[in-house]
């Protein structure tokens, strides 16, 4: 760890950069998704459900969208009120509770999904296929470091 006045000012600088650049490809998912009708973490729970090709638990969905599970509930009430999602029970543990997308849902994410994904693409390609690579390489080498010091200071 480099701790001089020049590896603190190389991390804060980096810390900028990399705020900035995560919000503006934040702001350009949020605007598609807003496009599209929905919120970003309505957009989420929908991606969620289209890529995992099945229901999901509750549980699942909020490990992989990153929210509360009172959030996770919150949004499948909304998306079920919107016809997008429903709820399903599993037959042998009545207190274990699915989300599936509804027909509708998943006409609406076969339909505005690939217009998503070339919305991020356009977002992205400041940067090479090989940058790209290297972006995500270095992002998740630094994310595992993050988490590790994070929790290192518990």
């Amino acid at each position: 760890m480099d701790e001089s006045r020049e590896g603190i000012d190389r991390a804060l600088k980096l810390s900028v950069v990399l705020s900035r650049a995560a919000s503006s490809v934040a702001r350009h998912a949020q605007a598609d998704a807003a496009r599209h009708g929905l919120t970003m973490a309505e957009f989420a729970v929908l991606e969620a459900l289209y890529h995992g090709g099945r229901p999901l638990m509750l549980g699942e969905v909020q490990r992989k969208i990153l929210v509360t599970s009172g959030g996770v509930t919150y949004l499948i009430d909304r998306l079920a009120q919107k016809g997008l999602v429903e709820r399903r029970n599993c037959g042998k543990d009545r207190r274990a509770i699915y989300a599936a997308l509804t027909p509708d849902g998943q006409a609406r994410m076969d339909e505005i999904f690939p217009v998503h994904a070339r919305a991020l693409t356009h977002a992205l390609n400041g940067l090479t296929a090989e940058q790209q690579e290297q972006a995500i390489s270095l992002l998740r080498t630094l994310g595992r470091h993050a988490a590790e010091a994070c929790l290192g200071e518990e």
